[in-house]
């Protein structure tokens, strides 16, 4: 097949990590597939990662407010490529997406990554998208419900595909532990927890920094991967503290997969989540993880049995969840170790992409027998 994916960026987040890995995946099977940004920001780890997977970029850029001429635009490149399937990746690959895409008479998969908060103009804007689709596909159960409410598509053509990673990449490793800690300049006896995501205030690691503060001390320490438009106030909360030797703000890595074992414990603290990457990713490495109870979590979490649920935003709450994992180090090894084989079972990439394969072969197969009748060709 000939496989467009539309993103609203190439900047880096879990939506579009996903979309890489899917896509390294379907070129691997032979299939044809290039990416898509709605911004004119080109450049970066995500276009890194899809042209390292053979996967050619391109940017369609779009102004301020609604474009009218974009899906125009993006329907005659679809056309003209012989594009398949387009698969479009949260909102606003959604509403400029899916209309191109039946213009080119394609088939359209759209995948629902997160809550997606939005203006009521937008909402309609997504909700008539949605109607053009071919499978609206979301990553937990807790959107598909959120899907329904809202009205964002034909209910028969809602599917759930959980989100998978490349658990290859992800494992506990002592050797890797110890070279991480030494480079953090971090004791291999210390207990250590961290974080990873875009530093916003809607992964909320302020709460988490404040939860840590009264745990901290020479053995005891928090390490916070990211950047973003909060950095600027996590450092002024850890200068203000006291503690700032005790916390390591490394800002935005490539090389998460060497920095989790270093860790004890992964937090992560968001008030607003689909099925976050590296959720499966600190769970594949075999640590405990301490998560806020919103979104496709707990369809990911089970509380004490493969990690722990928190309410958003309660520090009193979260810091009560550490300090009795780091009284109990044998408690954390047993989730940690469920966790992992949870992701191990449900949650590998192969097991992602055949979900999507499935997908693309029964609406692209739907959509050829439809341009078949149009032209008129006989069976």
């Amino acid at each position: 097949m000939n496989i467009a994916h539309v993103l609203s960026s190439f900047g880096l987040g879990g939506q579009e990590r996903m979309a890489v890995e899917l896509a390294r995946t379907q070129r691997a099977a032979g299939h044809r597939v290039f990416a898509v940004s709605l911004s004119a920001e080109l450049d970066g780890p995500i276009r890194d990662g899809f042209r390292a997977a053979g996967v050619s970029t391109l940017s369609e850029t779009r102004n301020r407010g609604v474009e009218l001429s974009l899906p125009a635009r993006l329907g005659m490149r679809f056309l003209l490529d012989g594009v398949d399937v387009v698969h479009t990746h949260n909102p606003h690959a959604l509403i400029y997406g899916a209309p191109a895409a039946r213009l080119a008479r394609a088939a359209v998969v759209h995948t629902k990554h997160g809550i997606n908060p939005d203006r009521a103009r937008r909402r309609w804007l997504r909700r008539a998208a949605g109607m053009l689709v071919d499978a609206y596909v979301v990553v937990t159960p807790a959107l598909a419900e959120v899907v329904r409410r809202d009205r964002d598509c034909d209910p028969a053509r809602l599917s759930i595909v959980p989100n998978g990673i490349d658990v290859s990449m992800f494992r506990p490793s002592a050797a890797v532990r110890s070279l991480a800690r030494a480079r953090l300049n971090i004791d291999d006896s210390a207990w250590v927890v961290g974080t990873v995501g875009r530093l916003a205030p809607e992964k909320d690691q302020a709460t988490l920094l404040r939860a840590m503060l009264p745990l901290l001390g020479s053995h005891r320490q928090l390490v916070i991967v990211g950047d973003g438009p909060e950095r600027a106030a996590l450092s002024g909360i850890a200068q203000s503290s006291g503690l700032a030797q005790y916390i390591h703000l490394l800002g935005a890595r490539s090389d998460v997969s060497s920095l989790l074992p270093a860790f004890d414990v992964f937090a992560l603290p968001s008030r607003t989540e689909g099925l976050p990457l590296v959720l499966l990713e600190a769970m594949s490495t075999e640590l405990v993880v301490v998560a806020s109870a919103v979104g496709g979590i707990p369809d990911l979490v089970e509380h004490g049995i493969n990690g722990f649920l928190t309410p958003a935003g309660q520090c009193d709450a979260l810091t009560a969840q550490l300090a009795a994992l780091l009284a109990d180090p044998a408690l954390a090894l047993r989730v940690g170790g469920v966790a992992r084989k949870r992701v191990l079972a449900r949650h590998s990439l192969d097991r992602m992409a055949s979900g999507y394969d499935a997908l693309y072969g029964r609406v692209a197969s739907r959509r050829w027998f439809h341009r078949r009748e149009l032209a008129g060709t006989p069976n």
